[in-house]
C-alpha cells in the first residue's frame, strides 16, 4: 500500500476501531434474572448475591444486568414471571428458593437455573442427585427437614419444662415430600425429647391470627415455625402474636429474631446466596449447571435474643449462650 492510500485509509480505521472495542463490549454484558418470591422482604439476602458478584468482578450496567422479577407474596405470579425472564433470553435464572426453582423449571430446560436456598432439592424434583444434579439446574440447599429437631431440641434447652410445642407450617411451601419429611422429623425429635406436638397450618395471612388462637387452646407452651416465604413476609406479625401469647419461639432463620423473635437455628440464608453467585460466575464461564453438584452448608448459626428471653420472663442457659454465633441484648 503507498503512502497516500495508507493515510486515506487511517480515518476509516480509527472509525471502525472503536465501534469493534464497543460492539465487543456490548456482547460481554451478561443477563441474569432474579426470580424472588418478596424482594423487599428479605432484602440482606438480595444483597449478599449483589455483593458476591461484586467480589468476582462483575459491576452492574458495565458487565452484568440483573432483571428483577418478585412475586411480592403472591406464589401464583411465579410461572408467569419465569416465562417473562425466559421471553428476554437471560444468561441464567437465579431462583431464590424452591417454588421459583420449580416455576423456572416449568419454564425453561434450556436456561441455566441456580437456586440459591432450596429445601430439599432432591425431594422436590429439583434435581435428581446433590452430587450430579443433571439437566439445566443446579444450586445450594438449606437442609430443612434435618434442622427441625434440632430447632426443638435448643427449644427444650431454653424452656426446660415445656411439654407442649405447636407448629406452625404452611402446607406446600417447600414441596409434599419435603413437608412430609419435615413433619416426620419433627415427631421423631419430639419423643426423643419428651414433648407434643401440635401442628397448626396457615395457607394464607390471613389465617395467622385463627392459627395462635388454636395454640392457647391447645396450651402450647413453646412454638417452632416452619420455613415458608410467606412467614418471613409476615414475621414481624409472627414475632408479636408470639409475645403477646408468651411463647417461646424458635425460627428457621435469623431474620425473625431480628424483629424480636427468640431465637432461630439454620443456615446463613444471606451466606447462600452470596455463594449463589459463584455457581452464576462458573455458569456464564461455560461450565454446564448439570455438572456442578448441589452444595449444602456446613455451619449453622444460633442467634439468641436476650431482650426477648428477658421479657418472656427466660433464663437462658450459659450452655446455649456460648453455643449461640449471634446474642441480641
Amino acid at each position: 500500500m503507498n503512502r497516500r492510500a495508507f493515510l486515506s485509509a487511517m480515518p476509516l480505521a480509527m472509525l471502525v476501531a472503536p465501534l469493534a472495542a464497543s460492539a465487543q463490549q456490548a456482547a460481554k454484558i451478561a443477563r441474569i434474572g432474579y426470580l424472588t418470591p418478596n424482594l423487599a422482604a428479605s432484602p440482606n439476602n438480595h444483597e449478599a448475591f449483589r455483593q458476591g458478584l461484586r467480589d468476582l468482578g462483575y459491576v452492574e450496567g458495565r458487565n452484568v444486568m440483573i432483571e428483577y422479577r418478585s412475586a411480592e407474596g403472591k406464589l401464583e405470579r411465579l410461572p408467569a414471571l419465569a416465562a417473562e425472564l425466559v421471553a428476554l433470553k437471560v444468561d441464567v435464572i437465579v431462583a431464590v428458593s424452591t417454588p421459583q426453582g420449580l416455576a423456572a423449571m416449568q419454564a425453561t430446560k434450556a436456561i441455566p437455573i441456580v437456586f440459591a436456598n432450596a429445601a430439599d432439592p432432591v425431594a422436590s424434583g429439583l434435581v435428581t442427585s446433590l452430587a450430579r444434579p443433571g439437566g439445566n439446574v443446579t444450586g445450594l440447599s438449606f437442609l430443612a427437614p434435618e434442622l427441625v429437631g434440632k430447632c426443638l431440641e435448643q427449644l427444650k434447652q431454653a424452656v426446660p419444662g415445656v411439654d407442649r410445642v405447636a407448629v406452625l407450617w404452611l402446607p406446600g411451601a417447600l414441596g409434599e415430600r419435603t413437608d412430609k419429611d419435615m413433619l416426620t422429623g419433627a415427631d421423631v425429635a419430639a419423643r426423643a425429647l419428651g414433648v407434643r406436638l401440635h401442628f397448626v397450618e396457615a395457607r394464607r395471612p390471613a389465617d395467622i391470627d385463627r392459627a395462635f388462637s388454636d395454640m392457647t387452646r391447645a396450651r402450647a407452651g413453646a412454638l417452632t415455625v416452619l420455613g415458608s416465604t410467606m412467614f418471613i413476609s409476615e414475621r414481624r406479625r409472627l414475632v408479636d402474636l408470639a409475645a403477646k401469647n408468651r411463647l417461646p419461639a424458635v425460627y428457621s432463620a435469623r431474620e425473625y429474631v431480628g424483629a424480636g423473635g427468640l431465637m432461630s437455628y439454620g443456615a446463613n440464608s444471606a451466606d447462600l446466596h452470596r455463594r449463589a453467585a459463584t455457581y452464576v460466575d462458573k455458569i456464564l464461564k461455560g461450565t454446564k449447571p448439570g455438572d456442578l453438584p448441589v452444595e449444602q452448608p456446613t455451619k449453622f448459626d444460633l442467634v439468641i435474643n436476650l431482650k426477648t428471653a428477658k421479657a418472656l420472663g427466660l433464663t437462658m442457659p450459659q450452655s446455649l449462650l456460648q453455643r449461640a454465633d449471634q446474642v441480641i441484648e
